[in-house]
């Protein structure tokens, strides 16, 4: 981009980035928000939180398993390296990881004004068709939803793919063609809906490269040639179509719905190609989900959709000699073939996400059309200008709108249901969103319907018996469960869920076979593995459990998991393990209490009191309830000589945990040290109240009594230890200074 824009006068050097500054200034005011966004319930935990490796950002076993994996049923390594670098750089920042998006949609919408700018030298055409996808409604889904980064990423490659294959086209050498294949297969490692991008290619060598024969007859290269010119892409675009068909197939992507058959599945794509072109013009109601139609397309749609289909084929066909018409046309009818659901991939009938690339044909079309209409006229230009203005903000502030929606789970399906009621998915998501905020009567009302439209959906019956659960309905629950398990035998959260069902009831055998039952179909499963060796653990099986875990980790980075096989290997007396299992924790989490607290712990017991202060410290950061790392931290700070530091970690302990006995008794020794005798008595108390068998406690209390003179209740506490244990020498000796009156010797509060 650099030596073209170098080539330019600085006139029009000006006015190119002037234009560029504007496309950045329009696609921010519309995507700047989502900086204050969250991820979204709807496949953003399964991208981020819940595989097996980008909660550990970018590492080199994340890049491993980004280049081996077929997680979700996909393969598309640089998503994944994309999104372990987010990782990396914004922890779970959800702001960060739509910000990165919206950089990319930047950068697609700059360099597709340059890449038509370069092929056409129409600038201003160029600049309309770069802001209508900077700015389309359409595209706010493939921006806002950090699930779709493959969209933007993909198109970055499809963009610099053209780019290089232009420069190639002006000055053919291997080196440059090199290029071309190397930026088009990380396109293709992006999203393979890259495939049909050789036959743009080939649409490109008719308009506006004029490469084509037999109209530009003596100057131009026959359709064979130009053909084979591409044979390395398409055989890159054939591999990539066999490896997502054999991944998608095998990773269940590909569904049967009962009656959308391969002609329902044809129909539907006929009036979708339809329908995208009214939302183009018409861009209202959009939804995260279009579902089918409950009843079959009526014959007059798909009808009526293939004539339009047809008419404007011909049109294009006879208006020709504009070749744009020809271009946009079959750029658009040609680049939606891999999502327009002929081949079914997930319950969608259409996607608003699959028109990022296919409408740049259909802006060309009007682009170009438009620039020759003005032409003609009179004032041509400036009414054009004013026209494309209006347009543009118009489709700006609708995208905007569109945009929030985007700001939680709740808003997003709220908005779905509003505009397709009949919308299975929707109703279910929107009832978890009610059952979040606590209005669980709405919740089970989404719930229910969703699962009248759709009786076999497994998420929505999912949903459904977990709100069951919070209601009290045990029997209900296990129902759908039970019926999950029959739509799909392996179902792995079922599993777990009914495990969790049967702990709380302290089942705990019975809870740890639905994991093992579990782990017989998802021998790989990390949520079972490491469930099953946190319960195999809290029955005493350190062995088991540590096997379990250490399963879990390998195929699942999970903070959680890390922090659990730390106290197996504390428990084993293994500390060097334990602390670094406990630091994994922390680094796929920093936010992990749990872990800087047991860290803490045991850096405690290393005497590394340093550094137990400052896990403490950070426990308490990630938690500021957290009562026990303040007792904890209490004590680290007594052990290092700064009993004002203690005495301020054992007040705010018992503040927060008013039942905290080790805490209480820490609290009344260090300030019983610092001669706060009456305050130093009533925590002792406390402690006595919570533990009355408790013998320490009792000398302990005698021993401050008698600092404050009240020798028959030291006598009473003495006397109530001996009945406890008869064989208790520090209440004989504090019994045999009271009788030889010495009371003030030898009592030593706190050591």
């Amino acid at each position: 981009m650099g030596s073209g824009i170098m080539n330019l006068s600085s006139r029009e050097r000006v006015i190119i980035i002037g234009l560029c500054l504007l496309l950045i200034a329009g696609v921010v005011a519309v995507y700047a928000q989502t900086a204050g966004f969250n991820f979204v319930d709807y496949d953003d935990p399964d991208y981020v939180k819940n595989n097996s490796k980008v909660p550990e950002g970018l590492t080199f076993g994340g890049i491993q398993w980004a280049f081996t994996t077929t997680y979700g049923s996909n393969w598309f390594p640089l998503v994944w390296l994309s999104l372990m670098l987010d990782r990396t750089i914004f922890g779970f920042w959800a702001g960060g990881f739509h910000l990165v998006n919206v950089a990319f949609h930047i950068a697609n919408t700059i360099l597709l004004f340059w890449v038509l700018k370069r092929y056409t030298k129409a600038v201003w055409a160029s600049f309309f068709v770069a802001a209508l996808f900077g700015l389309h409604p359409l595209h706010v889904e493939s921006v806002a939803w950090v699930t779709e980064r493959k969209d933007v990423l993909c198109t970055l490659f499809w963009l610099l793919t053209m780019l290089a294959y232009l420069r190639y086209v002006e000055t053919p050498t291997t080196k440059r063609y090199v290029i071309i294949c190397v930026i088009f297969a990380l396109g293709l490692m992006s999203k393979s809906m890259l495939v049909t991008l050789p036959f743009v290619l080939l649409l490109m060598d008719y308009w506006p490269l004029r490469r084509l024969l037999p109209e530009d007859a003596g100057k131009g290269v026959s359709i064979g040639r130009l053909i084979w010119e591409k044979a390395p892409l398409f055989m890159l675009s054939a591999v990539s179509s066999a490896v997502t068909f054999i991944v998608q197939k095998t990773g269940g992507a590909m569904v049967r719905l009962g009656n959308v058959t391969i002609g329902y599945r044809i129909e539907n794509a006929i009036v979708s190609y339809c329908d995208y072109i009214l939302k183009t013009f018409w861009p209202v109601d959009l939804a995260v989900f279009y579902p089918y139609p409950t009843k079959p397309l009526a014959d007059w749609k798909v009808a009526a959709s293939l004539a339009v289909l047809a008419a404007i084929t011909i049109v294009v066909i006879l208006l020709r000699r504009r070749r744009y018409l020809i271009v946009g046309w079959f750029w658009y009818l040609g680049t939606l073939v891999p999502v327009v659901g002929v081949v079914q991939v997930g319950l969608q009938a259409m996607a608003d996400r699959y028109t990022y690339i296919p409408l740049t044909g259909i802006f060309i079309m009007l682009a170009w059309l438009a620039g020759d209409i003005v032409a003609q006229r009179r004032f041509g230009q400036v009414l054009a200008g004013i026209a494309g203005s209006v347009i543009l903000i118009v489709l700006g502030a609708m995208s905007f709108v569109q945009v929030g929606y985007w700001r939680d789970t709740f808003s997003l399906f709220a908005h779905c249901v509003a505009v397709t009621p009949d919308n299975f998915v929707a109703r279910s998501y929107r009832g978890l969103g009610f059952a979040e905020k606590g209005d669980n009567e709405s919740a089970v009302r989404d719930v229910e319907a969703a699962l009248r439209l759709e009786p076999n959906e497994i998420r929505t019956l999912y949903n459904l018996a977990g709100m069951r659960v919070k209601q009290g309905r045990i029997d209900e629950a296990v129902e759908y469960y039970n019926r999950i398990l029959e739509l799909n035998p392996g179902d792995a959260s079922t599993y777990i869920t009914l495990a969790a069902m049967e702990s709380n009831k302290e089942n705990l055998e019975r809870a740890m076979e639905f994991y093992r039952e579990g782990l017989k179909y998802h021998p790989e499963n990390g949520d079972l593995h490491g469930k099953l060796g946190a319960m195999l653990l809290q029955t005493g099986q350190v062995d088991e459990a540590i096997k379990e875990l250490e399963a879990a980790v390998k195929v699942k980075a999970d903070s959680a998991t890390y922090e659990i096989l730390g106290m197996a290997m504390l428990t084993k007396g293994d500390v060097d393990k334990a602390t670094r299992y406990f630091n994994r924790a922390i680094k796929i989490d920093p936010a992990n209490a749990e872990a800087h607290y047991n860290l803490g712990n045991t850096f405690l017991a290393q005497g590394l009191l340093a550094k137990a202060v400052g896990e403490y410290g950070m426990a308490i950061k990630a938690k500021p309830n957290y009562a026990k790392a303040y007792g904890n931290l209490g004590v680290a700070f007594l052990q290092m000589g700064q009993t004002d530091g203690a005495i301020e970690g054992f007040r705010h302990a018992v503040e927060l945990d008013p039942n905290n006995v080790e805490a209480h008794f820490n609290l009344a020794m260090a300030i019983a040290d610092k001669g706060l005798i009456d305050e130093a008595v009533e925590h002792m108390r406390k402690v006595i109240e919570l533990l009355p068998q408790n013998t320490t406690a009792h000398c302990r209390l005698a021993e401050m009594l008698l600092l404050q003179g009240k020798v028959e209740q030291a006598t009473a506490e003495y006397g109530q230890v001996l009945k406890i244990d008869p064989a208790d020498e520090d209440a004989k000796a504090g019994l045999e200074k009271i009788k030889t009156g010495n009371t003030t010797s030898g009592t030593t509060p706190v050591k």
